[in-house]
């Protein structure tokens, strides 16, 4: 692994120029490393990250990925990551022509990463840095601890998906940054609405005295209007306290609570498991932002790979390579999802949206068809409008937002259905709705989304933590119970127990009766059959894991 020559860093700085001149923003320094299939293979278990810290479950990826490329050999295009400075990393083959199209998709990336609000806790220190010196620190450890580092590593991994990403970022978006006072948002959000249950009127009247009170004193305004609101409510002030008091002492996610109140980690010879613990949390909340981004992410760097490259005089007689190229990467495929093309896609459309207005409240309720495809207000921000979602968005309102019928009828998308031929005993793949909410529910399906376990502190008594999982829908993977409840178990040092939500077996339905020689129909949906969901209580105790119904 070597830096790019300088002739190769003149091409990166020259589409840097450009991007500014576009309207992306992005720091200055960056580094670019040659690097060769091998290297890559080495690093994506590492999530590109070189000084990540070490793990036998990395070695065990890579002998995986080796055996892959073996008998199917690709080469990657390129890898960037979100640190101080941004890096990125390529293969030492790419053409100059190339070199242009994939610097540009970088430096969309890299406009992401330092722009998404979502990937705000990010921004203010160098994660490839610290990951060096967690790397060392476990090396140490693990010359003094032997094997137990790598057991704590595991049963933290195990859990490290329930961190509190959006408490963090909660937390960095309150009141200092708003300009928004804590008791300002604790009187409007949770006392008004919570404890004094007041209708609607009377909390706009409420707004609007507080937003007078600022408007004519910017300095003592807010001390006025909480004056008038403790003679009101004399038990607002003792309301107020406590809830500052508990929002301190309530920690954001699971490893912070067993980190905080386990008494096995709280002995003078556990300590160093705390700082395990604490390096695995910290580098799962680094990557929460990029699992919870993947679709925009890729299609803003797409979007600009092509509007940059397409108007770029260094590209001159490799327009039809680029289309090659560019084609491979953000086809949209009948079957399945690729998130360069659907991002990409999807920002084209938002910003023909908004060129013409169709993202205004007269446009979205405009019944009728032909003044809809007509309508064009001649907006001129696109752009703006883009940039706007770019900033503010995460993969779930982003689809949830702007994937409409419009949408996936002027890109003809579809959800596929599988069914068996019988006939000719093959699979068969069909159109099986054109629907908007179809194709947003099968996007929905596919992304990441953890289950809501959550500490019953009231419950969590004489050393037996009690979790209780937040049901929404879909089960937890029975098959993984067993081993994360041991890792918690160990973490904790005392029993665990898990309330969660599991399907109850029905008896199947009957069915259809048929006539002689008339197949059955062709369909890729099973027996219809009742769901019926049952409350149930796992127990980890002494190793052994027991389940019963409530």
């Amino acid at each position: 692994m070597e830096l790019i020559d300088q002739h190769t860093k003149t091409i990166m700085e020259g589409c840097k120029l450009r991007a500014r001149d576009a309207g992306l923003r992005f720091e200055d320094e960056s580094l670019e490393y040659i690097v060769t299939n091998r290297d890559l293979i080495e690093l994506s278990p590492k999530v590109m990250i070189p000084t990540l810290y070490d793990y036998w479950v990395h070695d065990v990826e890579v002998l995986k990925e080796k055996g892959k490329y073996e008998l199917y050999p690709g080469n990657p295009y390129e890898t960037v990551i979100n640190t101080r400075p941004a890096i990125s990393f390529y293969n030492d083959n790419n053409p100059d022509w190339l070199n242009v199209m994939i610097f540009y998709h970088v430096i969309g990336h890299i406009d992401f990463f330092q722009n998404n609000l979502y990937f705000r806790h990010t921004w203010d220190y160098d994660f490839n840095g610290e990951a060096l010196s967690d790397k060392r620190a476990l090396a140490k450890l693990r010359s003094e601890r032997g094997r137990w580092v790598d057991y704590v590593i595991e049963f933290t991994r195990g859990i490290d998906n329930l961190v509190g990403y959006h408490g963090l970022l909660s937390k960095i978006f309150s009141a200092p940054d708003s300009g928004i006072s804590e008791k300002v948002d604790f009187y409007f959000d949770i006392y008004l609405q919570d404890i004094a249950k007041v209708n609607i009127s009377k909390y706009i009247k409420e707004l609007e005295r507080y937003n007078a009170s600022i408007n004519e004193d910017s300095v003592m305004g807010e001390q006025g209007f909480f004056s008038l609101v403790d003679q009101r409510h004399p038990e607002f002030g003792s309301l107020f306290k406590k809830h500052q008091a508990a929002k301190k002492q309530k920690p954001r996610d699971l490893l912070e609570f067993i980190m905080e109140n386990s008494k096995m980690l709280g002995r003078e010879e556990n300590q160093w498991m705390l700082m395990v613990i604490q390096i695995i949390r910290k580098t799962a909340l680094f990557f929460q932002p990029q699992i919870r981004t993947k679709i925009m992410n890729e299609g803003w760097a797409s979007y600009w790979h092509e509007t940059l490259y397409m108007n770029d005089d260094r590209i001159k007689g490799h327009e039809v390579d680029f289309a090659r190229v560019n084609a491979g990467v953000t086809a949209m495929p009948r079957v399945g999802l690729n998130p360069y093309a659907l991002g990409m896609r999807l920002f084209y459309f938002l910003e023909e949206m908004a060129e013409k207005g169709k993202v205004s409240w007269e446009f979205q309720h405009m019944a009728d068809t032909g003044r809809r495809k007509d309508f064009d207000a001649k907006t001129g921000k696109g752009k703006d409008f883009i940039f706007n979602v770019r900033e503010n968005f995460s993969d779930f309102t982003f689809i949830q937002s702007f994937v409409d019928q419009d949408f996936v009828t002027t890109n003809k998308l579809f959800v596929a259905g599988k069914r068996l031929n019988q006939q000719k005993m093959v699979w068969e793949y069909y159109v099986k709705s054109r629907s908007a909410d179809d194709y947003r529910d099968m996007l929905m399906a596919s992304m990441y989304h953890p289950p809501n376990i959550e500490v019953d502190e009231e419950k969590t008594k004489e050393n037996a933590l009690y979790l209780i999982h937040r049901f929404e829908g879909k089960p937890l993977v029975a098959e993984y119970i067993p081993n994360t409840m041991l890792g918690i178990e160990y973490l904790w040092g005392g029993p665990v127990q898990l309330e969660t939500m599991e399907v109850v077996a029905t008896p199947q339905a009957p069915r259809m009766p048929t006539m002689p020689g008339i197949p059955m129909p062709q369909t890729d949906a099973p027996e219809p059959r009742e769901l019926k969901w049952q409350r149930v209580l796992y127990t980890m105790h002494d190793r052994k894991l027991s389940r019963n119904a409530l």
